[in-house]
């Protein structure tokens, strides 16, 4: 399990973290859509968007129905063209956010990770299980910033523990993403060429977004709305350590070295 380096060990009361989130990635008018496609959007058999469905500057939507959009379809329009300005704005956010991690070279699977910056010089790879913890707080951060290509292996997934699945999960990826069959995603994926769902994979409260290639659907689910509702427990500050523990204890807290963990 990674912490964060900032969290702090206080003896005989419980740990305490002033969390070093970083900033979250703000999407415009992009975080209406379930799906927003450059030169396509193509779906097969019963896909599910909770969320708008969008495409700039291509024409060609296909595959609804027997797809289902619970929001609007914006076609080639000032409403799709909008969102893909405002996604390409997030995904030049998020790369330039500052690295908490350098993951070049590990598979995701199998790790546990604290809200932070993860970075991939080039492909990175899901098999199995990543586990995101939130340390209980609502607003907590996670941005990978991928290299090249995002692939999952059939019936990967990503929980969350000691929260819930949150809206503060961003995935930049260089090229394209490709999630395998199965897989169980959680997280906004803007990728700078093409996203591809293989048949059954979900994303539970995120967004399938492809700056300049497309889409390709095969019988998945892809919601805006499938977030935990936030609990507003503000994160721990310098004040409210104070108060809990006088002056005195702060001044020696912060005496006390970074704890880390691999």
């Amino acid at each position: 399990m990674r912490l964060p380096s900032t969290c702090l060990a206080v003896l005989v009361i419980a740990p305490l973290c002033a969390y070093a989130n970083p900033v979250a990635v703000g999407l415009g008018t992009a975080a209406n859509f379930a799906v927003l496609g450059a030169s396509t959007v193509t779906n097969t058999g019963s896909s599910v968007l909770t969320g708008d469905l969008g495409l700039y500057p291509g024409t060609s939507i296909t595959g609804f129905p027997p797809g289902s959009v619970t929001g609007t379809t914006e076609n080639d329009n000032a409403v799709a063209q909008q969102a893909q300005s405002d996604a390409l704005a997030a995904y030049n956010f998020a790369a330039g956010e500052s690295v908490t991690e350098n993951l070049t070279g590990e598979n995701l699977g199998g790790l546990t990770l604290t809200p932070g910056v993860y970075f991939f010089m080039s492909s990175a790879q899901l098999t199995g299980t990543l586990t995101l913890d939130d340390l209980g707080n609502p607003n907590a951060v996670f941005i990978f910033q991928i290299g090249s290509t995002l692939t999952t292996a059939s019936n990967a997934s990503v929980v969350f523990i000691d929260g819930g699945p949150s809206d503060n999960v961003f995935w930049q990826v260089g090229s394209s993403a490709t999630l395998g069959s199965g897989t169980d995603f959680d997280g906004t994926i803007v990728a700078e060429a093409s996203v591809t769902m293989v048949t059954g994979a979900d994303v539970t409260c995120g967004r399938a977004v492809a700056l300049t290639g497309a889409v390709t659907l095969d019988t998945n689910d892809v919601s805006t709305g499938g977030c935990a509702a936030s609990t507003g427990v503000p994160e721990p500050s310098s004040a409210s350590l104070l108060l809990l523990i006088g002056a005195p204890g702060l001044l020696w807290l912060r005496k006390l070295k970074f704890v880390r963990r691999a």
